[in-house]
């Protein structure tokens, strides 16, 4: 038993140096996708203040990732430590941002055409929520230096999702311009798989409870939104707005003009 406990406690040998480059990687690719939306002309700095705070909560979160894969890697264990308990806070204020957004935007039905309205209204806090349940994992195991690092990698895996829907061509996409998001970052957990099995010769059971996860999150929100639960969700949210007249599961015709975001 304590062989074991031992083990838990010990980073594999070369992990550092894998999981540091997929945080590089996943930061280039969501710098990529918004500043590809920004030279597009599709996003402006003209938003409300709450779209702003959102901004920054959630590209902090990829400046706080990659700090602390850096700080591993370069032995700095106690800085390392000290962050995780900022990043804790800061993702408790994460998932209050995302979802004001979420709701703002569904409320004033300017909800991206390629997207049902009901779908987006239930896709964004479910996706953000599961981030923030495999991140609290994390930092819970975080003396199981294998599962802390996997599961991180999980969460971060979904923030990965808006990136990318700003790369992909999500209007040739539609009606599963969503799951093709979806289906896109979940290449990265399973080359998380694939480098276990080169470097250890199996997959590391964290894996599997990180896509399931994101899997579960993706059943959840069909679920939800398919269901007899997902009209009265909308109907409540979207009492007495503009987005009470834009039907919950049709998708929006595109829009004349250049379409932006970050108006709500």
């Amino acid at each position: 038993m304590a062989t074991i406990a031992q083990s838990n406690l010990a980073p594999s040998v070369g992990d550092e140096r894998f999981f540091l480059k997929s945080a590089i990687i996943m930061a280039i690719c969501i710098v990529a996708g918004f500043s590809f939306q920004l030279a597009m002309g599709r996003s402006t700095f003209a938003s409300p203040i709450r779209v702003h705070i959102h901004a920054v909560l959630f590209m902090g979160w990829v400046a706080i990732y990659l700090t602390q894969n850096l700080l591993v890697a370069t032995d700095r264990i106690h800085l390392h430590r000290r962050l995780g308990w900022l990043a804790a806070a800061w993702m408790v204020a994460m998932v209050v941002s995302g979802t004001i957004v979420t709701v703002a935007m569904v409320r004033a039905g300017v909800v991206p055409f390629f997207f049902q309205p009901l779908h987006f209204l239930v896709f964004d806090p479910v996706a953000v929520l599961t981030f923030a349940g495999l991140t609290t994992a994390a930092i819970l195991l975080r003396r199981r230096t294998e599962w802390h690092r996997r599961l991180h990698f999980a969460g971060m895996t979904i923030l990965l999702a808006p990136a990318f829907g700003r790369l992909l061509p999500m209007p040739l996409l539609q009606p599963w311009s969503w799951e093709a998001t979806v289906a896109v970052t979940l290449l990265f957990p399973v080359f998380g798989m694939w480098a276990d099995v080169r470097r250890s010769g199996q997959v590391h059971p964290a894996w599997w409870w990180g896509v399931s996860a994101i899997l579960g999150s993706v059943l959840l929100t069909q679920a939800i939104t398919y269901g007899p639960l997902g009209p009265n969700i909308y109907d409540a949210v979207t009492a007495g707005y503009p987005g009470a007249t834009v039907p919950p599961l049709e998708f929006a015709p595109p829009p004349e003009g250049p379409l932006m975001t970050g108006r709500s």
